[in-house]
């Protein structure tokens, strides 16, 4: 099996895979040391062919997989694609359409709420597969016979996959649904990496709106700077110290350097400066324009209950047609449904409301009791 290398051999297999109605896809990539994940190995397999581009080669420029990526007569087949599209979206600049994520259709068909793909190639074709090249280091060259035949393996049998899963989807009416999930999954919100939304990937250990203030500045400078260093945030700075700093206000370097999760000397660093000054304009803020803290507001009078009620009614649900909880809908879902007949979540629209969400508000509104019957929980239709 001969690796992709050049621009000119990877245009003429773009060529040939952009014949097909669908090709199937998956790529390796490092990120372990970097914001930005480094693109290190693509797989691509038509019905006809598979191969193997070394994203790496000085030789190569990527133009030809971005354009097929971007054609809208070939169907991307992916398995758990997020990581894949955002990898594109960040080097080529656009979003892979139209798409179809086997693992999110093998939650629909009821194959669990996050299988994985080796247990689904091994359901749907008999196939065991090698996982032993899973963690390998696919920016280390040359790549080993294991790692081509491993990351082949990723795309050839995922062209059975998507054969089996597309045929269940047919059979059960549930095409539709996956199409819906995969218009979310393109997205370009789902992969916004904006600074000023950073502070929603921490958790919220900040009582007063001033700290909440604090916290939302720093992490997004801690964001800003990542992405411009392409470091994990953790290298710039850990998520305790923006706590703690959000906590404390430090307003000049002897503060800053007093604070627990701090390293020795940094207070005296060009970062230490821009954090120092995030701090500022935090405080500088007029108090009416300082951030609500998010409150988790508990359950209004009975409404505990019947939170536990709807978990019991989508268990059933689940089991009953086939469809893993976690894609009908979330603990989240379950309250907000708890607490408002009109809440705007995914349980109340498209394919779930019908599936789960009418079901759910006849419960509520006491159309419907559930009851036991032969070990199974049953709904039961009340006059």
């Amino acid at each position: 099996m001969s690796i992709i290398t050049t621009t000119t051999e990877l245009v003429a297999a773009c060529r040939r895979l952009s014949r097909f109605d669908f090709v199937t896809v998956d790529t390796e990539f490092m990120r372990e040391t970097t914001y930005w994940p480094k693109l290190c190995v693509i797989q691509i397999a038509s019905p006809e062919e598979a191969v193997i581009v070394d994203a790496m080669a000085p030789e190569i420029e990527l133009d030809a997989f971005f354009r097929l990526m971007g054609n809208e007569k070939v169907l991307k087949v992916f398995h758990a694609a997020r990581q894949d599209i955002e990898i594109v979206h960040h080097l080529g600049g656009l979003i892979p359409h139209p798409v179809f994520d086997t693992q999110v259709a093998a939650m629909v068909c009821g194959f669990g709420d996050s299988v994985s793909y080796d247990q689904l190639v091994g359901k749907l074709t008999g196939a065991r597969l090698d996982k032993s090249s899973r963690f390998t280091d696919w920016a280390r060259r040359p790549l080993s016979e294991r790692q081509i035949e491993y990351a082949l393996a990723d795309v050839t049998h995922l062209r059975d996959v998507y054969a089996a899963l597309s045929q269940r989807l047919a059979e059960q009416k549930r095409t539709e649904w996956v199409r819906e999930e995969m218009e979310v999954l393109t997205s370009p919100d789902t992969y916004s990496m904006e600074p000023e939304e950073a502070w929603k990937r921490l958790k919220l250990r900040v009582r007063k709106p001033i700290e909440l203030a604090i916290l939302q500045e720093v992490a997004a400078w801690r964001e800003r700077e990542a992405q411009a260093r392409d470091v994990p945030r953790g290298r710039v700075i850990k998520d305790d110290a923006i706590y703690e700093i959000a906590q404390q206000q430090p307003t000049s370097a002897a503060a800053l350097g007093q604070l627990r999760t701090i390293p020795r000397g940094f207070e005296r660093s060009r970062p230490a400066e821009e954090i120092l000054a995030a701090v500022r304009r935090a405080l500088a803020l007029p108090r009416d324009q300082l951030p609500r803290i998010p409150k988790h507001r508990p359950p209004m009078n009975g409404t505990g209950a019947a939170v536990d009620l709807l978990k019991v009614l989508l268990k059933m649900i689940s089991e009953s047609h086939g469809v893993a909880a976690k894609v009908i809908a979330t603990v989240d879902d379950l309250e907000a449904l708890a607490n408002d007949d009109s809440a705007d979540v995914p349980a109340l629209h498209g394919w779930r409301r019908e599936l789960f969400g009418e079901t759910a508000l006849k419960l509520k509104r006491g159309g419907l009791a559930l009851a036991v019957s032969d070990n199974h929980v049953v709904a039961v239709e009340r006059g």
